[in-house]
């Protein structure tokens, strides 16, 4: 049976699933701040990274389906997000990808494929330009790459809802509970400025990318995501009808079908070339 949430009234109240218990978790303390994972389930690392403001739970609903599937789903809380802390530096997507590298480090990762939602998604794609030896694969959902490809910012009720719930979760798990305005100040400035990859640099990526956009996805331009699929090489472009920026949360089934099917290719190519 099919789950919806399309107005995110459920996500505002209760939030996302419960993440599954684990013991595999902690703090990898890199450059300033210290970086909250945890690990669940075996296999192939898949490392999830959650959008602006929010943080790992947000991924409630496909953790299962990726344990399940054999996968074993390392999340990372953003330096500043949730249990994370930061300094006082400006935000920039490539210090929050360095501390991605960080905690795969920490953890004796040398590979995997990352699934990135909204900033989650450009950090995703800046490990693949810039450490491509690290990346499997990434899927990349519901972001730009530069300035022309957000939408005017209007905040509509999912919007509202979606922030509301933000708000609760950053004061029950951030360890500095009263500062999720300042995160918010500097976080908007990092997205009003950054990224700015250039077409040039998009086509030097070579690892595998599948761009996924939502029918109406309230802050990207489909156009801009069709861009990034035809820019980058080989790119694959998904449109996910019926849905929004919020796709994981609202109809998780949907979006856990095809995230899945991208896995198992990487899965497939992966093993292809062990070959």
């Amino acid at each position: 049976m099919n789950s919806y949430d399309d107005d995110l009234t459920g996500f505002e109240a209760e939030g996302a699933a419960p993440l599954p218990d684990t013991n595999d978790q902690g703090y990898i303390e890199h450059d300033g701040a210290r970086i909250w994972y945890a690990a669940y389930g075996t296999g192939m690392p898949v490392i999830l990274l959650h959008g602006g403001l929010g943080h790992s739970g947000n991924w409630g609903y496909q953790i299962p389906a990726l344990v399940s599937g054999g996968y074993k789903a390392i999340l990372i809380d953003s330096r500043g997000h949730g249990r994370s802390t930061r300094d006082e530096r400006p935000y920039t997507y490539e210090l929050m990808a360095s501390d991605v590298l960080a905690v795969m480090d920490g953890l004796q990762i040398e590979q995997a494929a990352f699934v990135g939602w909204s900033d989650g998604a450009v950090i995703a794609l800046i490990l693949a330009a810039q450490a491509p030896g690290r990346v499997t694969g990434v899927f990349y959902f519901a972001c730009n790459m530069d300035p022309s490809g957000t939408k005017k910012f209007e905040l509509t009720p999912i919007v509202q809802r979606c922030f509301n719930r933000h708000v609760k979760d950053y004061a029950e798990l951030s360890p500095t509970p009263n500062q999720f305005d300042e995160l918010s100040e500097a976080v908007g400035l990092m997205q009003r400025t950054q990224p700015n990859y250039s077409a040039e640099q998009l086509a030097q990526i070579r690892v595998p990318i599948t761009i996924v956009h939502s029918e109406h996805d309230e802050f990207i331009k489909r156009e801009h995501a069709e861009y990034l699929a035809h820019t980058i090489p080989n790119a694959e472009f998904i449109f996910l009808p019926n849905v929004s920026h919020f796709a994981p949360l609202q109809r998780p089934e949907q979006f856990n079908a095809v995230l899945l099917a991208f896995l198992e290719q990487v899965s497939m190519e992966g093993r292809s070339r062990k070959a």
